[in-house]
């Protein structure tokens, strides 16, 4: 996992302090240097997540059955401002821990249910302090971005809670509609003026399309550290705009294959030469770990290459995407992606040192080891994330997170499960899970601050 793709066999890796100073067979290190023994097992870099709401966490599997029509419906047009700044905390906590756990030592919140500020101090409160690594991406779904994002407290907020460290660092977070007014312009001013870049939902069948890249394209708001997150459904001159103002997109290919954005877009991505990473999107449908991203990425593009080759009478005989690009995608393409590849993403001498061992000796699963890039997306879950490093400190060993109240963690969930089932009561919260869409109001489009329509969006 560096840049000469060289897989090392027999060596040691050793950290000092925060850093990876060596890497090599039989180190000498200093007297007194704790060893963790991977033999068997396999050392990689930590993982990144560049796209997780991770407020919605203490609702993990509720949406099991949603389509992306009820996902909106829920969160933004019925009950998602009911969710308590304790509540946006708990979400966040649960999801931090959940992450590590899984080796993912980097993970963007796509926080975008902060209808206050109150909202958004105690998320960021509850991510420091669980020793992972963050990119906070502030958002409010039930107001126009050009009015939250411009007012002064928020500014003061960003000011007063941004370190700007490689530990953590904000983005921006908001969609972008078509709207020809584009509403949504002066939020992209906003992030100029805080010197954050943004992470945008685009190509989401019936919310966010060609149009809203165009306008971001043709006021000069493009720039290399956009994130575009699904980008499933754009047209070729979508991509070629993404690639060549140095944007990425962000796969969410759980998401995309079951939620309705659009096919998973990784092999028309590879055509434009757009840079990948992979994301979890929200633990109210899908598995919280990268293992699952990758092998459904991979899955979803071999799917669709075999598709194309069988409509036309051929045979695919070579595939294209390799295990190891997708495990680079939740490595370094995370990195690149966030603008941290100078400090993460990679087993390098001077990077910081984000770490996961697998290594599992009570699985029958987890040897032989003959490929390691395949066992990674193919074979390795979460079970076998022995031990975790984050900026050189060991947040999970043996199997277990290190100075991790778990019960307390537990109560936390119970009280916010408890709180929204008595807020929604028990007759709305049991049909949640399988909800219809209102009669009254039928939106592709869920984006209230705007009355445009396109004509993939429609009202009755």
């Amino acid at each position: 996992m560096d840049p000469s793709h060289r897989v090392l066999s027999d060596c040691d890796v050793l950290v000092i302090g925060d850093t990876i100073k060596e890497i090599g067979p039989r180190l000498e290190v200093p007297e007194g240097t704790f060893e963790i023994d991977a033999s068997g097992g396999i050392v990689m870099p930590g993982m990144i997540d560049t796209h997780r709401h991770m407020w919605q966490t203490t609702m993990r599997g509720y949406g099991a059955d949603w389509t992306l029509s009820q996902y909106f419906v829920w969160y933004y047009l019925e009950h998602g401002m009911k969710f308590r700044p304790e509540d946006i905390a708990t979400g966040n906590l649960l999801s931090a821990y959940d992450a590590l756990d899984a080796g993912v030592t980097t993970s963007v919140d796509w926080s975008h249910g902060l209808s206050t500020l109150d909202h958004a101090e105690a998320a960021v409160d509850a991510l420091e302090g669980t020793g992972g690594r963050f990119v906070f991406a502030p958002g409010n779904i039930f107001a126009g971005p050009n009015e939250w994002s411009t007012t002064p407290e928020f500014k003061d907020f960003v000011a007063r809670r941004n370190p700007r460290s490689d530990m953590f660092k904000f983005q921006l977070a908001f969609d972008v509609t078509g709207d020809p007014s584009f509403p949504e312009k002066a939020a992209f001013e906003a992030a100029r003026e805080l010197d954050l870049s943004v992470t945008t939902h685009a190509g989401v069948w019936g919310a966010t399309n060609d149009d809203g890249v165009r306008l971001m394209h043709e006021h000069g708001f493009m720039t290399p550290g956009t994130v575009y997150v699904h980008a499933a459904t754009l047209s070729n001159d979508s991509y070629q705009r993404i690639a060549a103002t140095g944007g990425t997109v962000s796969l969410s290919t759980e998401s995309e294959q079951s939620c309705g954005q659009g096919y998973p877009p990784s092999w028309i991505l590879r055509q434009h030469n757009v840079p990948m990473s992979l994301s979890i999107d929200t633990s109210v449908w899908f598995s919280s770990d990268l293992f699952t991203a990758m092998r459904t990425t991979l899955g979803a593009d071999r799917s669709y290459e075999h598709m194309a080759a069988h409509e036309k009478g051929e045979t695919v005989t070579h595939s294209a995407l390799r295990a190891e690009q997708v495990v680079g995608w939740s490595t370094h393409g995370g990195a690149h992606a966030l603008g941290l590849d100078h400090a993460v993403g990679r087993l390098e001498v001077g990077k910081k040192a984000d770490i996961v061992l697998l290594k599992n000796e009570n699985s029958p699963g987890t040897f032989p080891v003959l490929h390691p890039y395949g066992h990674v997306a193919l074979q390795a879950g979460r079970g076998d994330v022995q031990t975790v490093l984050v900026n050189g400190r060991v947040v999970k060993h043996d199997h277990r997170l290190v100075g991790v109240d778990m019960k307390a963690v537990q109560g936390r969930v119970a009280e916010t499960v408890e709180y929204l089932q008595s807020a929604l009561g028990a007759d709305a919260w049991a049909k949640g899970m399988n909800p219809d869409i209102p009669e009254a109001r039928i939106l592709d489009n869920p984006y209230m601050y705007t009355d445009y329509h396109s004509a993939n969006t429609r009202s009755v």
